[in-house]
């Protein structure tokens, strides 16, 4: 099993602080080390900003000028990738329509948007504003790539490491860890003769690889006087059948993925998650993600797995809609629905979803889609059987969700 990113959280200040990125490279690069010594791979090394419009004090127009600043900062320091955290409701328009050109400028930079919180409530007009990025990021890098770097947010604390998602809570520097899970729900699931073997294998093997990570952090964490947040152990997959997490789920049902029987498959892989017991942050689910598992995506060419699949998937068990193919041409107004779902979902569960759409410049319904990219396999464009919002939802106002309660 991989660790998928070692995540930075601190406030990088604008202009960017040379001494607090040096800082953040150095305590990754240890952390790192320490866990490569014991035997783990690790991909990457991150940086999560908080709220950005914050740092801007009012002016989006600056944002690109600290996309390329952090960015040139990371690279020096040895950090992959950042992110500038989210927009959020309250913040002004500009700061939403600034993060495509933002993305655009740079290779290594993450965003976000902020859609529904349980404080404000599901708020159309920026679901309708980050419909509106993830259509211009659709276009501000070749291929579709840009929105692989952009997504919107509903219920999603501070703290999870997986980009684009992560943000930092203002507080002082601290660290958490995701790793790519799939491969070891895989090999629990092979050889087991009952579900009760099943369950119990994969327990043991997160509680003990989580055991293992947290020891070596919390020495890290201890000698630098620096927050471990947690582990956020979710079932992230990598594009090959034996570590995929549409090959774990196929291997409990029997059928294929998006057939029934898989959302029972995929809410008995999140109940082993939830009933190991380790310091949990972020996610800890099972990251759906078309694009990057070559099981779902071998599903989604031959159509049995559809967007209102996954959606109905996140309900017992995911993190949203991730690396979703859409086409091209998709609209506004259609993106803007299907985030609306998305968080009004995360509200009533009281459970972080996110929502990661690729539209893709030039392709349709059904069109395949073979990226020479290694974190894709082949694919097909989904239908995003929506065409927009109306009735009182037309409206630009948000509105309060509660958590089921009974």
């Amino acid at each position: 099993m991989n660790i998928r990113t070692i995540t930075y959280f601190a406030n990088p200040s604008f202009p960017v602080s040379v001494e607090r990125l040096a800082a953040a490279g150095r305590a990754t690069s240890e952390v790192k080390w320490a866990l490569e010594d014991n035997g783990y791979t690790v991909q990457t090394v991150r940086l999560a900003g908080p709220p950005f419009a914050a740092l801007l004090e009012g002016e989006a127009g600056k944002l690109v000028q600290y996309a390329l600043d952090i960015e040139a900062a990371c690279f020096v320091n040895k950090i992959d990738t950042a992110t500038l955290g989210p927009a959020r409701p309250a913040d002004a328009p500009a700061f939403f329509n600034a993060i495509p050109d933002a993305i655009g400028a740079t290779e290594h930079v993450f965003a976000s948007a902020i859609i529904a919180d349980p404080v404000t409530g599901l708020s159309l007009p920026a679901a309708r504003l980050a419909a509106e990025v993830i259509r211009r990021c659709a276009t501000s890098v070749p291929n579709g790539f840009g929105n692989l770097r952009f997504a919107a947010l509903a219920n999603v604390a501070p703290g999870a490491p997986f980009l684009p998602a992560a943000y930092h809570d203002g507080g002082s520097p601290m660290f958490s860890i995701g790793v790519e899970g799939a491969e070891i729900a895989v090999s629990a699931l092979a050889e087991a003769a009952s579900l009760d073997e099943a369950r119990a294998r994969l327990i043991r093997a997160v509680e003990d690889n989580a055991q293992k990570i947290s020891k070596t952090a919390k020495k890290i964490s201890g000698q630098r006087g620096l927050r471990f947040a947690g582990i956020d152990f979710s079932l992230a997959p990598y594009p090959e059948t034996a570590r995929s997490l549409g090959t774990a789920l196929e291997r409990l049902s029997g059928a294929k993925a998006g057939e029934h029987g898989t959302l029972a498959a995929a809410a008995f892989l999140a109940d082993a998650l939830d009933r190991a017991e380790f310091k949990r942050v972020g996610f800890t689910g099972l990251l759906l993600s078309v694009f990057e598992d070559a099981v779902l995506a071998a599903r989604a060419v031959e159509g049995s797995l559809t967007l209102s699949d996954l959606l109905l998937y996140s309900s017992v068990c995911g993190a949203g809609l991730d690396t979703v193919p859409l086409p091209g041409d998709v609209t506004a107004e259609a993106l803007t629905a299907i985030l609306v779902d998305v968080a009004a979902l995360a509200l009533r569960l009281n459970k972080p979803l996110t929502a990661r759409l690729m539209p893709i410049p030039g392709k349709r319904v059904g069109d395949e889609v073979n990226f020479d990219f290694p974190y894709f396999a082949p694919c097909r464009i989904l239908d995003p059987r929506s065409t927009g919002l109306g009735g009182l939802f037309a409206g630009a106002t948000a509105f309060d969700l509660a958590p089921r309660s009974r």
